[in-house]
């Protein structure tokens, strides 16, 4: 399912098809006909009663739907069963599908649990009571971090999420190519362009690049605002705290405007699968991506890719800050079985739920540092050493700020730079004029 491209069509997003003999055009012509019509019964969530009204149930909608993460949910599940005695009914919907329609979800009829993600979008959803408390589950939670309680933390100081997994966004590389060419990781920009220009002399693209889904370029805008701007910064300006128009921005879409050239051309017309595929065929020389990117190399070629942390720009600022999504679970507002809720909530934030994710899930971290991480791999045991030192972990930009911002604003801005990268005021003052009338809803 494809990103809406407008906020009317993110709005109309909102209604199901479900809704017969309704005019959406008319329904979402303004805020007050939007917020009228989510009010109301007419609005099906993507959860179901499945789960059932029996004492020995709960209820989980997942969006887990790519067949091998789907089946670690499964197993996950099949864990808690046989530790509690409960039956779990899973929901999955289809990823992109899920996250377009949270807000119809959780206002609608949606299961007693639901995957989600940390950052900005759980605490958005939390200050609008669509959430519950969970801070009695994390009383009884151990193995998680201060980092990860407070990336679990609302704006009232309760926490709303129990952590799962995670992964780092990084610049990966192939190691025999770096060594049989000579390269060496680069420290600062400086050197990343130096080595850039000499991986073209080489005959190699030197960053692979892709944005036709529209949030693979996000990553770069938020590594270079972390390594120009710093990470208050970059937090206040997901959350609308900041402007668009300043003269930080700016400097963040110049730096980029250099580094563009260095990139694979023609991205607006490529997946992510297809740059890493070519990484992995050798024919470009760096990928920022998240760790995921090894699921585009064979089990034999896992062994040749490496990573390294996108490098400083400004030395006051450093390079120790990094994008690390993390993946989770909630409750809704008002659970049908919420006594087993919070039990499946308690279990998946749990050493054995993470034990299990290990043994099954190559391409993920898991949050709880009780769990056996032996049968990490190299690189993931790399992945979890970089993540551990950074100083402050960003949730990735359309985690870090409001759904349909990102959605309708940033998406078509983003590739509109890409496309044309000369008119950088004018393209800073649409996203600030856009932010406002989006922020002050």
């Amino acid at each position: 399912m494809s990103r809406p491209r407008t906020r009317a069509e993110y709005l109309a997003r909102l209604v199901p098809p479900s809704v017969a003999g309704l005019n959406r055009r008319s329904l979402l012509a303004g805020a007050a006909g939007t917020t009228a019509l989510l009010g109301t019964g007419l609005i099906a969530g993507c959860g179901s009663d499945s789960g059932g009204s029996g004492a020995k149930t709960v209820s989980l909608g997942s969006n887990q739907s790519d067949p091998k993460p789907k089946e670690v949910v499964a197993k996950v599940m099949d864990g808690f069963r046989t530790s509690s005695g409960l039956e779990v009914a899973v929901n999955t919907v289809d990823h992109n599908t899920f996250q377009e329609n949270i807000n119809n979800y959780l206002q609608g009829k949606p299961d007693d649990v639901f995957m989600w993600f940390a950052g900005y979008r759980m605490r958005f959803f939390a200050a609008r009571g669509l959430a519950s408390d969970l801070s009695d589950v994390w009383g009884r939670l151990s193995g998680m971090s201060d980092a990860f309680r407070k990336a679990s933390t609302g704006d009232d100081g309760k926490q709303y999420f129990v952590p799962s997994s995670y992964y780092p966004w990084a610049v990966f590389y192939r190691r025999s190519v770096w060594q049989q060419n000579g390269y060496q990781v680069p420290k600062t920009l400086d050197d990343l362009t130096a080595l850039a220009g000499q991986m073209k002399k080489d005959g190699l693209t030197p960053i692979a690049f892709a944005d036709k889904d529209g949030w693979p370029a996000m990553g770069t805008f938020d590594i270079l605002n972390l390594r120009i701007n710093g990470y208050q910064f970059h937090i206040d300006l997901m959350a609308g705290k900041e402007s668009w128009t300043s003269e930080k921005v700016k400097k963040v879409f110049d730096t980029w405007r250099g580094l563009l050239p260095l990139h694979q051309p023609d991205s607006l017309g490529r997946t992510w699968q297809e740059a890493a595929q070519s990484l992995q065929q050798k024919k470009s020389g760096m990928y920022l991506l998240g760790l995921f990117v090894g699921q585009q190399f064979d089990d034999s070629e896992l062994t040749d890719l490496d990573f390294f942390t996108f490098p400083e720009i400004d030395p006051a600022i450093g390079a120790k800050a990094l994008d690390a999504p993390i993946d989770g679970y909630m409750m809704a507002r008002k659970p049908k079985q919420e006594a087993n809720a919070r039990k499946l909530l308690e279990y998946v934030g749990s050493k054995a739920a993470a034990d299990i994710t290990v043994e099954n899930d190559p391409s993920t971290l898991v949050a709880n540092s009780e769990a056996d991480t032996s049968g990490y791999s190299a690189l993931q045991k790399k992945a979890a050493e970089l993540v551990g030192s950074a100083t402050e972990i960003a949730q990735f930009l359309d985690r870090d700020t409001r759904p349909d911002f990102a959605s309708t604003v940033i998406i078509p801005a983003l590739q509109q730079f890409i496309k044309d990268p000369k008119d950088i005021d004018g393209l800073t003052s649409s996203i600030e004029n856009q932010k406002k009338s989006i922020f002050t809803d």
